[in-house]
């Protein structure tokens, strides 16, 4: 289900970013993610979404970071590795995975992560575990 359509998009105030790859909203304390559909997800890509969270949240920001997998797409699982060793403002993450592909997808790149991260398959699993962290209340 697209954040849009779900209640938490009546629920809670966001502002909503749009990419040709996909399409980022951003809560109080959460990013979520949409990547469209066939897009590979690099450096670039990560760098301008960066660019982009640290505009609108600010460089010292502590955030939660829901990836809402209502595609596929592709992404480097090193490139998480290095992000994480780059970058410290992703408290934790959820991915919210609708088919196995990207189950199998998140489940790889878990492995790759020193943060802590979730898979669900619903948004609500994903906003409740992420607004219980004490790191983001």
């Amino acid at each position: 289900m697209k954040f849009e359509d779900s209640i938490f998009s009546k629920k809670y105030r966001y502002s909503k970013k749009s990419f040709d790859f996909g399409t980022y909203y951003f809560l109080d304390k959460i990013v979520i993610a949409e990547i469209n559909y066939g897009v590979h997800f690099d450096e670039k890509k990560i760098a301008i979404v960066i660019e982009s969270i640290f505009e609108h949240y600010e460089t010292n920001c502590k955030l939660g970071y829901i990836s809402n997998r209502l595609n596929s797409y592709s992404f480097e699982p090193d490139l998480w590795k290095k992000f994480f060793d780059e970058y410290n403002f992703i408290v934790a993450s959820v991915s919210v995975c609708y088919t196995n592909m990207n189950l199998m997808n998140a489940t790889i790149e878990k492995r790759f992560s020193k943060k802590n991260i979730k898979i669900t398959n619903n948004l609500d699993d994903a906003f409740t575990w992420i607004l219980s962290l004490k790191e983001l209340n």
